[in-house]
């Protein structure tokens, strides 16, 4: 599988070499919003009752087991467009519901062909959603997961105890480096923007805190974050730079800003325009700046989001926009009301 990364990236990375010489290897990281994968049980204390046999969705055997195929469609074939029969080494993924929900994933044929694992920790979300990582441990070594709790500041949240999903934060080692990856999904936009700008400020300080202990560790932040590039949680609470040449050793970069503002393509419709709120931000030192084209180790090389025309609507009210599991509470048999989304890294291969 590693021969077949290497020999598909001498042929794709012209562009990032002078010399024909060398080869590369690339990896792949991506994030998908699943889109209430649910189980068939009740988890105590959780408000799911909408997806149980008995709920408005009418959950049940059929449209699990169909959901559970068309996730594991996706998500093997997200990253594929640059490592066919490869696919990704790490997926982020939010909204779903628990550790049995993963288990069932990654059983599926297409996932478990590959051998996919995940990383997960139980949050406190009062609806019972969840993020997690994927990984293949082909390429991806674990080496430690935290879940670092979304926190209320006002006296009025806290005393509401609207307690929300939380940072999942996992280390590990990528193409033989140490890397770090953050799996977020942000408060809702039925909430005021606050909450999503206090949220990426305090997993910033997440990042911040990383990098403080180990600065040669690469660090990728992803998720539904809820807002576009241009708000204020990305701009300001993770500082966000939409330019390589502009991120200094406390900023992140963000190369999902110009796809949006420039190119007007996003991850998901709303009143009939697209927004890009499934994003996968990074630290400084997976740059190349100033033009280099130096991959000796683990950098960025270029992303994209993933689109495939059954991820779509054909026809009706909604025609073009991402098709989802279930709509005006009819069940579609779809995917997500969200596209996935996918970096490439490149590093030389001595």
């Amino acid at each position: 599988m590693k021969k077949m990364i290497v020999l598909w990236t001498v042929l794709l990375m012209t562009s990032v070499t002078a010399s024909a010489q060398k080869k590369f290897a690339a990896y792949g990281v991506g994030f998908y919003n699943l889109e209430n994968l649910f189980d068939l049980t009740h988890d105590e204390g959780k408000n799911d009752y909408e997806f149980l046999p008995e709920g408005s969705y009418r959950w049940n055997e059929l449209k699990y087991n169909h959901k559970l195929r068309n996730m594991a469609r996706v998500l093997s074939e997200l990253g594929t467009d640059v490592l066919p029969g490869v696919g990704c080494a790490i997926i982020g993924v939010s909204e779903v519901e628990n550790a049995n929900c993963l288990d069932d994933l990654v059983a599926q044929p297409e996932l478990a062909a590959r051998g996919y694992k995940y990383t997960h920790i139980e949050g406190p979300d009062q609806r019972g959603v969840d993020c997690a990582m994927l990984y293949n441990p082909a390429f991806f070594e674990v080496e430690d997961v935290k879940l670092h709790p979304y926190v209320y500041e006002l006296e009025e949240d806290i005393a509401k105890n609207r307690a929300t999903r939380g940072f999942l934060t996992t280390k590990g080692k990528l193409a033989g480096e140490p890397v770090a990856v953050i799996v977020c999904h942000l408060p809702s936009r039925f909430s005021s923007s606050y909450y999503r700008e206090l949220g990426a400020r305090q997993a910033k300080v997440v990042v911040d805190k990383i990098l403080e202990e180990e600065p040669h560790r690469r660090i990728f932040v992803m998720g539904d974050m809820n807002d576009d590039p241009t708000n204020k949680s990305m701009t300001e609470g993770f500082r966000c730079k939409s330019e390589i040449d502009q991120v200094g050793p406390t900023d992140m970069y963000n190369p999902w800003y110009n796809i949006l503002v420039k190119h007007g393509k996003g991850t998901l419709m709303y009143d009939g325009a697209w927004n890009l709120f499934d994003q996968i931000i990074m630290s400084e030192n997976l740059l190349n700046k100033n033009g280099q084209k130096d991959f000796s180790t683990l950098k960025f090389w270029k992303n994209e989001i993933f689109r495939r025309d059954y991820l779509f609507q054909t026809e009706g009210k909604y025609k073009g926009s991402p098709k989802r599991t279930t709509a005006g509470g009819v069940w579609l048999d779809g995917f997500s009301d969200h596209l996935p989304v996918v970096v490439y890294l490149a590093k030389e291969v001595k």
